[in-house]
């Protein structure tokens, strides 16, 4: 497939994430904590993609979007804007971060069972080249390596549809019960 061709698919994706939010009304917003009590990280982003669960208003800040979960695998795509890139024009090295940070915990969310999710305690970024506005599409694909009962870590790789890689990490994660309405998270 030619990169004209994945840029083209990629975009299909995104655009029917975002038609089904539209058609459903779905508006931007945060999870209802019995939300997390009641379903699993995988049952919750399936939702988002599908439309029946708001997108988080840090998915329109960053510029990425929910496209695809399986169990210990979570794929965004991102496409960055002008206010993401420092004064040289570049993207800053946040972007990468946090793009990556949400593949890798949402990889570990969706392994995890309902009633449990994941909290970062470190991430490593390493950022391999430069990325500007003309890159277009990027994905940020997470994979979980080690699910412990406590303790979870996972990879991530930012390419883009070339396939030329743009920035890796690692995280671990701990795993702990959601807050309870009104409370706070506990491990």
């Amino acid at each position: 497939m030619s990169v004209a061709e994945t840029v083209s698919r990629w975009q299909a994706e995104e655009n029917a994430v975002l038609d089904r939010h539209r058609e459903k009304g779905t508006r931007q917003g945060f999870l209802a904590q019995d939300v997390l009590h009641t379903m699993s990280g995988l049952e919750i982003y399936r939702g988002m993609v599908a439309g029946d669960i708001a997108l988080t208003p840090i998915f329109e800040t960053i510029g990425y979007c929910p496209i695809e979960f399986e169990v210990g695998r979570a794929v965004f795509q991102g496409r960055p804007r002008h206010d993401h890139c420092n004064p040289l024009g570049i993207v800053h090295g946040g972007w990468f971060g946090v793009l990556l940070d949400q593949a890798v915990s949402t990889a570990i969310h969706t392994a995890l069972p309902r009633g449990r999710v994941p909290t970062t305690l470190e991430i490593k970024t390493n950022i391999v080249r430069p990325l500007t506005t003309e890159n277009g599409p990027v994905r940020a694909e997470g994979k979980v390596v080690h699910l412990g009962s406590r303790v979870v870590t996972a990879e991530g790789r930012l390419t883009g549809p070339d396939g030329k890689l743009y920035a890796h990490c690692s995280t671990t994660c701990m795993v702990v019960a959601p807050p309870e309405p009104g409370g706070r998270i506990n491990g």
